[in-house]
């Protein structure tokens, strides 16, 4: 990557198959530009083909702002006189494709909140497979107090995390969610000290890139399209993905393992 967005945005694959990807502006506030955007689209992507990259784990640098939204700075003050159509292209095109990319990455994705998320920052943590937070993290919804709808697939993650209710209520007021409230409302899976989230979330990835990264990366494909199905499709579904995974070698590891009485080494493969 170009050395300017390799300082803006780490990209470290560990020799346990843990890749670590950190927002690195937090002077910026860790506010994503769009060059930084389309390197994190890139390496989900990458993430999903490499067989020895096992699970992503999405950080910040600095201990105050996990990611405050997109940088806007070198947007003009509003759209008026935009070619029709133009807003909504740059939403499909931009922030769409990145939560997207975050949700069709074939391996689990941690988010490790360090700090304050706000706009498409928090859906960035939410898009997220497993979202841990420091005690200061705080998630808002910062859409509404800049009079702008909610974007960046927010109304999607948060109707299916928190249901409508809940999602009108973040979305409407725009008020600063603290972790601890994040965690009851279900949007956050743990909260933990200040200045241990990194280790937390070492943890947690260790634990996945040691398990079977086939039948990880069809359940987590399972899941997420849960709610845009019905039953029917998703039995099937879940029928085919018990098909392919006794097609891999972890899933006939598992098998050999249990049938002789010791713990599985997965591959992840």
């Amino acid at each position: 990557m170009p050395d300017q967005i390799a300082t803006e945005l780490g990209w470290e694959v560990g020799a346990d198959g843990v890749a670590w990807l950190t927002l690195n502006r937090p002077a910026a506030g860790n506010a994503i530009t769009g060059d930084q955007r389309e390197t994190l689209i890139a390496l989900l992507g990458e993430a999903s083909a490499d067989q020895d990259i096992r699970v992503v784990v999405l950080t910040a640098a600095g201990q105050r702002h996990f990611c405050t939204g997109a940088d806007l700075s070198g947007s003009p003050g509003g759209s008026a006189g935009a070619p029709p159509g133009s807003v909504a292209r740059a939403v499909a095109n931009g922030s769409q494709r990145l939560i997207s990319a975050v949700l069709d990455c074939e391996k689990p994705v941690i988010a490790a909140v360090n700090g304050t998320a706000a706009g498409i920052g928090c859906h960035l943590a939410f898009a997220c497979d497993l979202v841990l937070a420091a005690e200061s993290a705080k998630f808002v919804e910062v859409f509404v107090r800049r009079g702008l709808v909610v974007d960046g697939a927010g109304a999607y993650l948060l109707t299916r995390l928190v249901g409508p209710q809940r999602a009108k209520e973040l979305i409407f007021f725009g008020d600063d969610l603290p972790a601890a409230d994040a965690l009851r409302l279900g949007l956050v899976n743990r909260v933990v000290a200040d200045g241990k989230v990194a280790e937390t979330a070492a943890d947690w990835a260790a634990r996945l890139a040691a398990g079977p990264t086939v039948a990880l990366s069809l359940g987590k494909r399972l899941v997420n399209r849960a709610l845009d199905g019905d039953r029917a499709t998703s039995f099937a579904e879940e029928a085919m993905a018990a098909e392919l995974n006794m097609t891999s070698a972890d899933g006939q590891e598992g098998l050999r393992a249990f049938a002789e009485r010791r713990p599985p080494v997965f591959r992840g493969r």
